[in-house]
C-alpha cells in the first residue's frame, strides 16, 4: 500500500474539487484508492491518498497528466463548423483566435457513447490517453442529465482548447513557451509539483475557472487585466484534476450563484467520497463550506468560501 499526503486549502474549493479528482485518478490509474482530509494541524491541513502498490500515487497522476496525449470526443458524423471569432474588449475576446486554433489542432474522435443529443464545438468531452493504453474521458461541462453541469467558462474558449493549455501549456510560433502548462511544470520542477501540487503556480490566460486565485473580475480588480496583457498566476494542476473530480460529483449549488461542498475528516473510496463533497454521510467527520459564484462578463468564477459547520 503507498500513501501520501498534499497540503490543501479548505477554504479554497478548486482544491477540495481537485483531492477528489486525485482520488478518481489514482483509483482509476492505480487501484484500490482511499482519500481523506487531515485537519489535525489547522496551520497545515493534509489531504492524504493511498493506493495498491509502492509508488507515490500524486507522482503517477501528474505523469500521466504530464504524457496524456489530448482528443476531443464528439456523437456520430460530428463534424467542427467554420470557427468564429469575435472582436471586442473582455476577458473571453482576447483569447478568441488563439482557442479557436488550438481547437482545430486537437483530434477529434466520434463515438456512440456521449452525454448529450448533440456536440457543441466549445463544449465536447475530452480523452486523455498514454502510450501503454490508460485512458480516461472528461466532460462534465456537457452534461446534459438533471445534473448541475457546473460549466463555469464561457465566450470564445473551448474545453478542449484549455485542457491543451492546462496539460501543455501555450506556445509560441517557435515554439517557445509563453505560458507553462502541467507537462513544462513536471519537466522542471517534478520534486516540487509532486509534494505541493497545488502550490505551484504560472501564469494562465483561459481556464476552467476553478482556481480563485486566478480569478478576477473587473470591478474587483479595478481594471482588466486581460486588456492590459497583464497575466494573473494560478494552479494548472487544480484547475484540471477539479474538472476530473467533479466527473461523478457536483457540489451543491442553490439560490443565485450560491454553492455548498464538503471537506471529509476520514479516508473514503471514491464512491462515497462522491456523496461526502455535498456532505451526504452525517456519520462521519466534516467541514462544509459555502462560497457565491462571480461574474466576469459570461463567465462564473469560484471565490473563496466560508466555514459553514465544523463536525
Amino acid at each position: 500500500m503507498a500513501e501520501a499526503s498534499i497540503s490543501v486549502d479548505l477554504f479554497n474549493p478548486g482544491q477540495v474539487f481537485a483531492c477528489l479528482g486525485f482520488l478518481e485518478a489514482a483509483d482509476a490509474l492505480i487501484g484500490d484508492a482511499q482519500g481523506g482530509f487531515d485537519w489535525s494541524d489547522e496551520s497545515d491541513v493534509r489531504f492524504v491518498l493511498r493506493t495498491a502498490g509502492n509508488e507515490n500515487p500524486v507522482a503517477v497522476v501528474l505523469r500521466f497528466l504530464a504524457q496524456a496525449k489530448l482528443s476531443r470526443c464528439g456523437p456520430p458524423g460530428y463534424r467542427d463548423p467554420p470557427a468564429k471569432v469575435k472582436k471586442g474588449r473582455g476577458e473571453s475576446a482576447g483569447n478568441a483566435k488563439t482557442q479557436d486554433d488550438a481547437t482545430e489542432r486537437i483530434a477529434l474522435i466520434t463515438e456512440d457513447c456521449f452525454p448529450g443529443p448533440v456536440g457543441d464545438r466549445m463544449t465536447l468531452p475530452i480523452r486523455l490517453s498514454v502510450e501503454n493504453g490508460r485512458r480516461v474521458e472528461l466532460g462534465h461541462w456537457a452534461d446534459e442529465s438533471s445534473r448541475d453541469s457546473f460549466k463555469l467558462y464561457a465566450g470564445n474558449r473551448s474545453a478542449a482548447g484549455i485542457a491543451a493549455a492546462m496539460l501543455g501549456g501555450h506556445l509560441g510560433k517557435k515554439a517557445q513557451v509563453l505560458q507553462k502548462g502541467i507537462a513544462q511544470l513536471w519537466a522542471g520542477a517534478r520534486a516540487e509539483l509532486t509534494a505541493r501540487p497545488f502550490d505551484v503556480l504560472t501564469p494562465m490566460g483561459g481556464s476552467f475557472n476553478f482556481d480563485p486565485r486566478g480569478a478576477w473580475t473587473a470591478i474587483g480588480a479595478g481594471y482588466s487585466p486581460n486588456d492590459q496583457g497583464h497575466e494573473v498566476a494560478a494552479s494548472p494542476v487544480v484547475q484540471l484534476m477539479a474538472a476530473w473530480g467533479l466527473e461523478n460529483a457536483r457540489p451543491y449549488a442553490y439560490a443565485t450563484r450560491k454553492v455548498r461542498y464538503a471537506a471529509w475528516g476520514i479516508a473514503l473510496v471514491p464512491m462515497l467520497a462522491r456523496a461526502a463533497l455535498v456532505d451526504a454521510i452525517p456519520a462521519i467527520p466534516s467541514k462544509r463550506f459555502r462560497f457565491d459564484h462571480d461574474l466576469a462578463g459570461k463567465n462564473k468564477v469560484v471565490t473563496f468560501a466560508n466555514l459553514e459547520n465544523n463536525q
